[in-house]
C-alpha cells in the first residue's frame, strides 16, 4: 500500500553558515508538527577554512562542533520522529558520519545515519586535463592553477531524498547546494520527479529562504530597528504544500521579524540572475514569485517557475597561494585617523627595508584600512574620525618567513610611532595563515556520481535521468530607462527613503537585492539603479560589469557585479571581503535628477 502524501511538511532551517547559534536547534525541537530540521554549515570562504584543518589532521575537514550539537538534538529529534539533514560534513561527510556514530553508540542510541557523498571532483578535474581540456574560471577567465587543494562539485536533492527513502533518520552530506537540503526532503515526502520543474523550482526557493537561517526572520534587515528581541530572534519555518507554494513563519514566543520585505530581501540574496537561477535538478525563475503577508509573522510564497537544468556540475575549487596575515591596533588622541594611516604606512617601509637586507621578495598585496573613517564610501565619505581610530593593516606574500616578520613588526608601533596607540586588542602577534585561494568551473554531470550510505551500507543511487535544457537565450537584453521626474521633497536624500536592501556574495561578484519600499517607487528606482548610475557610484568598489535585473511581481531590483570585492573570499585583502555591507553603501546614494 502506498504512502499517502502529505498535504504539507513542516521544515526548520536552524543554522545559516558554521558558527551559527545553538538557539536555532532548541527552538525547532520544540515546534508542534515539525518533521525536518536542516542545517547549511558550508560556503565557498567556509570550504577553504576546511581545507586547511584537513592538511592539519587528514581526519577532520568537517564541522566539528556540530558533533556535539547532535549528541543532545538527534536522540530527542529521533523521539519526535524529526528528520535532520545537515551538509556539516564538509569535505570529510563519511569522517563526520563515523564520529557522530560513535558518540552516539558511547550514549546508548541507535540512529540510521545517512551519508551522501560523491562530490569529490578532484579525479574529475584531473581527468579533464588528461583529455586536453583546459579548465577555466567562467567569472574571471582565469586558468586553473596546477595543484588543487581541494575541488568539489555542487550536487542537487535526489541523492538526500534516496537516503531518507532508505530510512535515515539523519542524513549528513558534503557539497551540495545550499537549498537542496530542503528540497531533498521534499522530492522524499511528495514524490517529485525530475519532470516537476515548476515544484522543484518552489521547493528550491523555499531552501534558498531557510539555508541562512535567521535572516529570514528578520535578520540583517534594512530597518533593523523594527526587529524585536534580537537576542531571542526566531528561525524560520516553511509549511510546503504538494504544490511547491509555502508559507514562512518562526517559532511562537520568539524575536524576530516575518514580513513581505524581510522576505524579498532574502529572496533575492545572492541569485544572480532571477530569471536563471541555475541549480544541479532545476533552473529557477524568480521572477514570476508573489509574496503576500497572510497573518503576523506569516508570508505566502508562491509562483516560481522551472526550466530544465544544464548538463553540468559547478564545481568550487580551492588551492594554495602563499601566506597572508592581518594585524590590528587602536590609537586615540589628536589626529587619531592621520596617525593611524601613517602607522600602517610606517610598518610596511620598515619591513620592505628588513625584507630587502635578508634577500627577501616584496610583497604580493598589502591593505590599509582605518575602520570607523567610511573607508568603503569611498569618495562618498563625509565623517572625519575624531579622538579615535582603528588601523587594520594587511598583508600576502610567497615566503612565510617574511609573513612573519610582519607579523612581528606591528606590536613595537606601541612604543615607535604615534602618541596614544593604545593596542592591539589583546590578541598578541597576528597569526600567519596560508592563503587559499578560489577558483570554480563546471563540469559534466555523467563524470561525477553521487554516492549514498545508510548506518554503512552503500545503497543503490543513480542520478536520475533530468529533462534536456533548452538552448541557452544569450545575453542579458537591453533595457531602456524612462527618465523620471524625481519629486523635489527626494532630492539629495539616500536611497534608503526609498528601498530596503541585502547583499552578498559570489566569489568577487557581489550582488545586491533592492525592494522598493513603496510600489509606486519602481518607476523611480528603476531609474535610479541604471547601471551606469550603479557603476559610476561604486567606481571606487566596482571594477567591471554591473548588470541590473528586474522582479516587478515583488518591485525589487537585482543587481549583479563583476570584479566587485577585491578577489572575494580569502583573497581579498578588504575588511568586507563577501560584500555584507555593500547593500548599506548603495543605500547611501544620493538621489538626483
Amino acid at each position: 500500500m502506498n504512502k499517502p502524501v502529505p498535504k504539507t511538511i513542516k521544515i526548520g532551517g536552524a543554522c545559516g553558515f558554521w558558527g551559527d547559534s545553538s538557539l536555532g536547534t532548541e527552538q525547532l525541537l520544540r515546534v508542534p508538527g515539525i518533521q525536518y530540521i536542516t542545517y547549511d554549515y558550508l560556503a565557498e570562504l567556509t570550504l577553504a577554512i576546511m581545507a586547511g584543518m584537513r592538511m592539519k589532521n587528514p581526519e577532520h575537514g568537517y564541522a566539528l562542533d556540530f558533533i556535539d550539537l547532535m549528541k543532545k538534538a538527534l536522540p530527542a529529534a529521533k523521539s519526535k520522529g524529526i528528520k535532520i539533514i545537515a551538509n556539516a560534513g564538509g569535505l570529510n561527510p563519511s569522517g563526520c558520519a563515523a564520529a557522530l556514530q560513535q558518540a552516539m553508540a558511547e550514549a546508548g542510541h541507535s540512529i540510521q545515519i545517512g551519508v551522501v557523498s560523491g562530490d569529490d571532483a578532484t579525479t574529475t578535474l584531473g581527468q579533464l586535463r588528461k583529455d586536453g581540456i583546459e579548465l577555466q574560471d567562467p567569472h574571471s577567465g582565469q586558468s586553473a592553477p596546477p595543484f588543487f587543494l581541494t575541488a568539489n562539485a555542487y550536487l542537487g536533492a535526489f541523492p538526500i531524498a534516496a537516503a531518507l527513502d532508505a530510512g535515515a533518520d539523519i542524513v549528513i552530506t558534503g557539497r551540495v547546494v545550499d537549498s537542496a537540503m530542503v528540497l531533498g526532503a521534499l522530492v522524499h515526502e511528495f514524490k517529485w520527479q525530475t519532470t516537476d520543474l515548476n515544484q522543484l523550482a518552489q521547493g528550491s526557493l523555499a531552501g534558498h529562504i531557510v539555508e541562512c537561517g535567521a535572516q529570514a526572520t528578520g535578520g540583517l534587515f534594512t530597518d533593523w530597528q523594527q526587529v524585536p528581541d534580537w537576542a531571542n530572534i526566531g528561525y524560520p519555518i516553511v509549511d510546503v504544500a504538494a504544490d511547491g507554494s509555502f508559507e514562512l513563519s518562526k517559532p511562537e514566543n520568539t524575536g524576530g521579524l516575518v514580513n513581505k520585505a524581510v522576505a524579498t530581501e532574502q529572496l533575492l540574496y545572492e541569485i544572480h540572475d532571477p530569471a536563471n537561477y541555475a541549480l544541479p535538478d532545476v533552473v529557477c525563475d524568480f521572477t514570476t514569485v508573489n509574496i503576500e503577508e497572510t497573518g503576523l509573522d506569516r508570508v505566502r510564497i508562491y509562483g516560481a517557475t522551472g526550466k530544465a537544468p544544464s548538463d553540468q556540475y559547478k564545481v568550487c575549487a580551492t588551492y594554495p597561494d602563499g601566506f597572508r596575515c592581518i594585524g590590528m591596533l587602536s590609537i586615540v588622541g589628536f589626529d587619531a585617523h592621520a596617525k593611524a594611516k601613517r602607522t600602517g604606512e610606517a610598518i610596511l617601509e620598515r619591513t620592505r627595508a628588513i625584507f630587502k637586507r635578508q634577500g627577501l621578495a616584496d610583497y604580493t598585496r598589502t591593505s590599509i584600512e582605518i575602520i570607523g573613517s567610511e573607508t568603503d564610501l569611498g569618495p562618498h565619505a563625509t565623517v572625519q574620525l575624531g579622538h579615535e581610530a582603528m588601523m587594520r593593516i594587511a598583508i600576502t606574500h610567497s615566503d612565510k618567513k617574511a609573513a612573519a616578520i610582519f607579523s612581528r613588526e606591528i606590536a613595537p608601533a606601541g612604543t615607535s610611532y604615534a602618541a596614544g596607540t593604545s593596542g592591539n586588542f589583546g590578541m598578541g602577534r597576528p597569526n600567519v595563515t596560508p592563503l587559499v585561494k578560489m577558483f570554480s568551473c563546471f563540469v559534466p554531470k555523467h563524470m561525477q556520481t553521487a554516492t549514498v550510505q545508510v548506518s554503512g551500507q552503500h545503497i543503490e543511487y543513480k542520478e536520475p535521468e533530468h529533462p534536456k535544457a533548452a538552448a541557452e537565450s544569450g545575453t542579458t537584453p537591453a533595457h531602456w530607462y524612462e527618465k523620471v521626474k524625481v519629486p523635489t521633497d527626494l532630492l539629495g536624500k539616500p536611497l534608503i527613503e526609498l528601498a530596503h536592501g541585502r547583499s552578498g556574495d559570489k566569489g568577487d561578484t557581489s550582488n545586491i537585492g533592492i525592494v522598493a519600499r513603496k510600489p509606486e517607487y519602481w518607476p523611480l528606482l528603476r531609474y535610479l539603479l541604471r547601471p551606469e548610475n550603479v557603476k559610476t557610484y561604486l567606481a571606487h568598489l566596482v571594477k567591471g560589469e554591473v548588470h541590473t535585473f528586474e522582479l516587478p511581481q515583488v518591485q525589487a531590483f537585482n543587481l549583479v557585479m563583476n570584479e566587485a570585492l577585491d578577489g572575494g573570499g580569502m583573497t581579498s585583502m578588504r575588511n568586507d571581503p563577501l560584500g555584507k555591507g555593500m547593500a548599506q553603501v548603495l543605500l547611501n546614494m544620493k538621489i538626483s535628477e
